[in-house]
Parts: C-alpha cells; structure tokens; sequence
C-alpha cells in the first residue's frame, strides 16, 4: 500500500523551546518575540512547521507543562499580542506553527483545580479523587498520589505533584478541552503536538500495581482510542492540520491505530523505545553507552510495523533528551562528523523528521559539574532520592550528565558574545561553555558544516519521492559498526550506509547499487572501489539510482 503524499510528509518540523531560544528584550528567558525575530533563519534552513513548546500561563514546576490558563499566554514569554505577530509572521514565510496540548494533566494552580478541590463543585469530577491511595508511582519519583486538605481525598498526578491528572471519563472536561483547542485553531494554529496523550484513559479500578509502578494500568488505556476519535470529529476533521502523539511507553500496535492512514486520530506518533537504548536493565538512571545493535533493531521493527499502514515522527532529540551527538556520536574529535551521519541515518528513514533547536548546528550536552547547574524537577527529584538510597554522589552524577532532560535545554548559541548571543541577561540556566566554537553564526558562515547538511537533507525529501513512499530494509542487522539500510519504490532506490564508530570499515554494495549517485555524504569524498566502500571515522553515505 503506498501512502498518499502530502506536503506534511514531506516537510520537516523544528521544535522550540522558547525558554532557551532567543530574548531580545534581555531577559533571563527566552520570549515570543525571539521565536519572531529569528524566522528568517529557520526559513533559511527549509523546514514547513515550527513546534513551539508551551508558552501558556503557568507556575513553571514543569517548564510551562504545568499549566494554569489554557487560553493566556505566560508573561515571561510576552503577550497574546506578540503570539498573533509570531503566527502572522510564520504565515508570510510560508512556515506553519503548531501548539504543544497538555492535557493529560493541569496545573494545581489552574482555577479547575482550586475550584475542584471543593467536593461539591462541578469541577471535582474534573480530577481523579481516591479516599485511600494506591501503589502507583509518579515518573518524577515518589508516589502518583497527593493528599489534599481542602477535599479531604487524594488525587492523581502521574507527574509532579503540582500536575493533577484530568478525569477524561467526565464529558463536560472533554467539551471544555476540544473549545480550548478549537481557539487556538481558529487563531491560525496549524498543528498540535499532543503531550502524553496516550495515558489520558485510566483503568477505573486503579487497582494496586503487584509488580510496576502502576503504568499498566493507565498507559493506552481502555478508552484512549474512543477519545482520540472524538477529539479528531471535534477539532482536527475538515482543516489543515498537523497532528502528532506523544505516546509514553507505547506499543506498536496501539501506534498502528493512532496513526493510521485513515486518519481517525492523529497524523503520526512518537515513541520513544529506541531511546532507551542506553538504560541498562531498563535503568535510565545509570551512565553506560549505548547497544547499537538494539538501536537499529528497534528503528528497523517501527519502519517495518509501520509503512503502508501508519505514519512515523522520526526524531533523536527534544526538549526531554540528551544532545544526539553526545549520545550516540563523538562530541568532542568528530563532532561535525558524527552529526552529519546521525542526521542522514535519520532523515533517510520513512516518516516525518524533527529537528530539535541546536540540532541543526551539532549543539553537545553541556557537561555540567555541579548539581548547582541543573534546574529539571525530575533531576533534582532523582539525585535526592538515590542520595536517601545512599548511592555515591559522583555516580549519580555521572548519570545526570548523561541523562538529564537539562542536557537540551541550555541556551541556544548563537554566536560567540555574551550568553551565544541568546540574551544580554543571565540566564535561567547556563550557556554550554562550547559556544564560542559551535554557534549559529560560525555554521550558517561555512558552507561544510552541520547547518548545511541539514539544510540539503530536508531540501532532499522533498525533491526525492523515495524518502517519502520507499520500502524500508534493513541490510546489517549484525554489523557491530554499519548501519546499512535501503529504501525502494517501484522506480527508486536509495542506500544509507553509516558507521557509528570511530574506527574504518568496509560495506560491499549490492551489485545494483555499484553504479549508483551520491546524494550526500559527509566527507569531501567517497572511499570507493568497485562496490567495495571504505568507511571512514563516523562516515555516511546516501547513494541514489532510479530502477
């Protein structure tokens, strides 16, 4: 079955983290009118979407995932009036925005929550309220239930405490969330990137957990499926919008039916098990490198699961993940190679690319000493209680260096003043201290560097209708260097070839491919002779011919 091509899946999207973008107001944090002022530049790099993560009102537990006012904007990012510029501006440049939907979950400070906490209110019933609490636990550590004084009852928070969980089961929370989300797009939002959407329907038992923390319980949960469809009737069907799940702990089954091509639900699906990669025995919490092999196994299973039935988010970083290239590349030697390979490994895959800010310039994680230069709850959370477990402090911070969602979080670089340009105030968390070497103005400067490569890869999709419609098949499943894979239509045919190492080694072409064109590499050359190609230090290769 070959999946209609539509210019969503053949755009790339770029995710913003406006806390960390830009300020040109000289604020510690990034605003709106940043995000406006450096339109041009995104242009420039030739993505169709802007992901903007939220920038509604907010205590700010949660970095703005924490919300109080679905329909405010958060003062720290500026006015209604600066989002309606950023819209208007993104429009001229052909650049189509898309909000980030929280509603697995709001903030305690949000007036549901301060009017629910009276038994007797309508919105009580918008919350989940237990008498006695069960075992479950929250992803930010310690129990997933609060007791509170007001109602007398504990409610649910599968995330901070101060994030209470909405009861999707009461069809007046359900109507109020579809008129929230049908203001924005009838403001000229043109996508919506929904958080955790997958763990809004909960077993109604809540049954005690024998052996996890509870998520059996509530990840794609009984009713998920029914509200998606609802929601898409409600708010997406009959308008042109972008439309994409954040799917925690999924299943690709669940994600078959929630991206597929009839387009019932959602346009596509993120999940996250190859992100797993590098948590040993299922640990995220432990420094240790990643399995390759299981990598490509789990890229390769989704491609498979999912084309001809379903559409891909393909991603290797966001707002909640290490730097890819401190992951599974070199951040210091071969930084600008091994960036360039992780980029043309991912964006040679079937599915929609997302690019997150700094991505585009090979940003690293900022190796951060001191627990004194994180912010995260969830870091925080964790190095107190693997301390009250009495693990060694060195240890738990050689994990938070690794791991921690701040490793993507650090300012934006800019260029090479004060802060990488990103403001003339101090920061709300510190600049990397490799921005005098990696910054946007050095990469759009030189025509080699990562920004380029990006550039051409996105330019490539939409040039190359193999890169949309191809069958995917992977070709090393047991190579402990290469990833080798193909894409074939009936009329093309494309080969990726990528070592994920620093050390040479050999691919042999498959004879139809001997004679094919490079479409893009990231050495000056090919090492090739014959069909025999040499692999240098973090070396790709796309290869080309038409069947």
């Amino acid at each position: 079955m070959t999946l209609t091509t539509t210019d969503w899946r053949k755009s790339a999207v770029y995710q913003i983290y406006p806390k960390s973008f830009y300020s040109p107001e000289g604020k510690a944090t990034g605003t709106l009118r940043g995000v406006t002022e450096k339109l041009d530049y995104l242009a420039s790099l030739g993505i169709g979407y802007l992901w903007l993560t939220p920038v509604y009102a907010s205590p700010q537990n949660d970095n703005g995932y924490d919300v109080s006012d679905y329909y405010a904007i958060d003062p720290s990012y500026g006015t209604m009036q600066d989002f309606d510029d950023l819209l208007a501006e993104a429009t001229k440049r052909d650049l189509a925005v898309m909000m980030d939907i929280v509603v697995n979950h709001c903030s305690t400070e949000h007036d549901w929550f301060k009017q629910g906490r009276n038994p007797d209110s309508p919105y009580h019933d918008y919350f989940i309220w237990r008498d006695e609490p069960t075992n479950w636990q929250s992803k930010f550590g310690g129990p997933a239930w609060s007791f509170d004084e007001v109602a007398g009852k504990y409610y649910l928070h599968l995330f901070d405490q101060t994030q209470a969980d909405l009861n999707w089961e009461n069809p007046r929370l359900r109507e109020d969330i579809y008129q929230m989300m049908q203001f924005w797009r009838d403001k000229g939002v043109r996508g919506f990137r929904l958080d955790v959407i997958n763990l809004i329907s909960k077993d109604q038992s809540f049954p005690n957990d024998p052996t996890g923390d509870g998520r059996t319980f509530y990840t794609d949960g009984p009713r998920v499926h029914d509200y998606l469809q609802e929601m898409n009737q409600r708010v997406f069907e009959g308008h042109d919008l972008m439309t994409v799940g954040e799917m925690s702990s999924t299943t690709l089954n669940h994600c078959r039916q929630y991206s597929h091509v009839s387009e019932e639900e959602l346009k596509m699906t993120f999940n996250f098990h190859h992100l797993k990669v590098d948590y040993p025995d299922g640990q995220k919490w432990t420094a240790a490198p990643f399995d390759f092999l299981e990598l490509k196994r789990i890229m390769s299973d989704w491609q498979v699961g999912m084309q001809g039935k379903a559409w891909n988010a393909i991603f290797w970083c966001n707002h909640d993940q290490p730097r890819v290239v401190s992951r599974f590349g070199d951040d210091t030697v071969y930084r600008v190679e091994s960036a360039k390979m992780l980029a043309t490994t991912l964006h040679g895959l079937q599915g929609t690319p997302y690019i997150y800010q700094g991505e585009e310039i090979g940003m690293t994680n900022p190796d951060f000493t001191d627990l004194t230069d994180y912010r995260d709850v969830e870091t925080l959370n964790l190095y107190e209680e693997k301390i009250a477990q009495g693990e060694a402090p060195e240890q738990i911070l050689a994990a938070i260096r690794q791991k921690s969602r701040d490793n993507a979080r650090t300012p934006m670089q800019w260029d090479t003043t004060l802060h990488a340009g990103f403001s003339e105030a101090t920061p709300w968390i510190d600049v990397a201290p490799n921005y005098t070497d990696i910054n946007v103005k050095a990469a759009v400067a030189n025509p080699d560097s990562v920004f380029h490569h990006y550039k051409k890869l996105i330019q490539l999709r939409k040039q190359y209708d193999v890169l949309t419609n191809g069958m995917y098949r992977l070709l090393t499943p047991d190579d402990l260097s290469i990833w080798a894979y193909e894409r074939t239509t009936e009329d093309e045919q494309l080969l990726v070839l990528s070592n994920f190492y620093s050390s040479e080694t050999t691919f042999t072409l498959p004879e139809t491919m001997s004679d094919a064109d490079v479409l893009i590499q990231n050495y000056p050359d090919v090492a090739q002779d014959g069909r025999n190609v040499t692999l240098r230090p973090y070396e790709s290769v796309m290869f080309y011919r038409t069947t």
